[in-house]
């Protein structure tokens, strides 16, 4: 019979048991995402189906999945495919369109859309471990998250952005920031002046940025929305180690301070220096903000009051910066989704 794998690690381990492979595809391949976004259409069946948490996170599999293996197999190597799917994180679909865990059990029915009570979306040890311990420090400070939110990425499955694009990166971020802050205030710095600033930072803008800069004047909406970048600009930062900590999400960064490191050195200083913390911290603080994300959120849907003083847009920029590193759903800058 004909299975499609989908696996999340950069690096599973060498398939073993007897298969004839008909097709693999991994990361960085245009056609893998094409093909996990028609993937995800057919577990959600069209955004027709109810979202689940198993549905949940079937589809969040998919977004971070980085091979797909289609292979002919006899049902009888199911027991080692199920050995080797739980090593290789693996999701299997079947040729009856529902999207099964390693050992076989249905996640998603490919016509109801159920899934089989003990089925188990699989998630590396080290995700589990990460997720558990974030909930357990939000529980000392008497903050209640759910039990439904999957945990992010583990160390195996990421890629991160590299180093020098980076800092290419916080380039744009700051020269769009800094116009809307101008435009904000009454005090407008021009386009020319921006660029003879640093001509640098306008290599790196993306296409919104671009757009956003060379439109006068911009709308209100969109000034206020790039003013808020200071604080993806501040999370990147961070993850350059600029910062000594990540602080609590109470409360705007320290803007002058943020604008203060980018002004200090020469655009290219800033981009041949840029170095990334270890992965494992930039996964703490997504996994953090991600639950502190979705409790922002929750609150705001169920109208009660946010706990702690969270501030859901500091978060939500904070998201997207964190999300863009991890290189989440495979997309751009501009297209990063920050779903909870």
């Amino acid at each position: 019979m004909i299975v499609n794998l989908y696996s999340t690690l950069r690096e599973p381990p060498e398939i073993e048991f007897e298969h004839e492979l008909i097709l693999h595809r991994q990361f960085g391949d245009a056609e893998l995402v094409t093909h996990l976004g028609e993937m995800m259409g057919i577990a959600c069946d069209g955004g027709r189906r109810e979202m689940s948490p198993p549905l949940y996170g079937v589809m969040r599999h998919l977004e971070r999945t980085k091979h797909h293996y289609r292979l002919q197999v006899d049902p009888d190597a199911m027991d080692p495919l199920a050995v080797w799917g739980w090593e290789s994180n693996v999701i299997v679909k079947m040729s009856d369109d529902s999207f099964r865990d390693p050992a076989g059990r249905i996640l998603v029915h490919g016509d109801t859309g159920e899934a089989e009570g003990n089925a188990t979306v699989p998630y590396p040890i080290d995700a589990i471990a990460r997720s558990g311990e974030v909930r357990e420090a939000l529980a000392a400070m008497g903050i209640d998250t759910t039990s439904e939110l999957p945990p992010v990425f583990g160390e195996g499955e990421v890629i991160l952005r590299p180093d020098d694009e980076v800092g290419w990166r916080t380039l744009a971020v700051f020269i769009t920031a800094v116009r809307a802050e101008s435009l904000a205030t009454g005090k407008p710095i021009s386009y020319d002046q921006l660029k003879a600033k640093s001509p640098m930072a306008f290599e790196a803008l993306s296409p919104a940025e671009r757009k956003f800069m060379e439109t006068y004047p911009p709308d209100e909406q969109s000034i206020f929305n790039f003013a808020w970048r200071y604080e993806a600009l501040y999370t990147l930062q961070w993850a350059l180690g600029l910062h000594s900590e990540l602080t609590f999400a109470n409360e705007i960064c320290d803007v002058p301070k943020v604008a203060e490191i980018m002004v200090s050195r020469p655009d290219r200083e800033i981009v041949t220096s840029a170095r990334l913390r270890p992965v494992s911290q930039i996964l703490d603080a997504l996994e953090m903000n991600q639950h502190l994300l979705w409790i922002a959120r929750n609150a705001t849907i169920q109208q009660h009051e946010v706990p702690a003083g969270i501030d859901g847009g500091v978060l939500s920029e904070r998201q997207h910066a964190l999300n863009w590193l991890v290189q989440f759903g495979g997309a751009v800058w501009d297209d990063i989704d920050t779903p909870t």
